[in-house]
């Protein structure tokens, strides 16, 4: 029985393990439409709204962001600023550096080491680590950030938190630049 349930649990354990370590690749989307360059998209002023969602679903936070972006020849940089529910604010400044028409190389305040970004047809994929604050403790978590810019102009954002391969929460955000 013990020798049943311990291959049973393994088993589980290695299939979670390689499932968080599959992923879509950018590339998939080359050719789609609308065309997105986060570039063009964030010069100039945006704003967006966004919610955290823990393992279960369940909403945690909401928060609405502005973000001031200037691109300047090949640099962009996104100044965001978050104002959750509570009343408590956040800021986060990215620094992005056009590599080619695919691929751009960030940086952020609060963000562990650079960021290599890409970008295909209407998306734009990004892996990082971010330090986080949970209950009085500093956890680093990793970033899966998918952006996909709508034929109305708007993105939408999906990042998955996960620690160790397993997802633990969700971010959804949802862009629309001001005029």
């Amino acid at each position: 029985m013990y020798k049943k349930w311990r291959y049973r649990f393994l088993t589980l354990l290695s299939i979670l393990l390689l499932a968080g370590c599959s992923g879509i690749d950018v590339e998939r989307y080359a050719g789609t439409t609308p065309r997105l360059d986060i570039g063009e998209y964030f010069d100039g002023q945006a704003r967006a709204w966004g919610m955290v969602q823990d393992y279960r679903g369940e909403v945690q936070r909401r928060f609405t962001v502005v973000i001031d972006g200037t691109l300047e020849g090949d640099t962009l940089t996104l100044d965001e600023r978050f104002t959750y529910q509570d009343g408590e604010t956040d800021r986060r400044v990215w620094t992005f550096e056009r590599q080619n028409d695919a691929t751009w190389l960030g940086r952020a305040n609060d963000v562990e080491g650079p960021v290599e970004a890409r970008q295909a047809g209407h998306v734009f994929n990004m892996r990082y680590r971010l330090p986080v604050e949970v209950s009085g403790r500093e956890l680093t978590f990793t970033m899966d950030d998918w952006m996909y810019l709508q034929p109305d102009g708007r993105l939408i954002n999906r990042t998955a938190m996960s620690k160790f391969g397993v997802t633990l929460a969700e971010i959804t955000i949802v862009f629309d630049r001001t005029p």
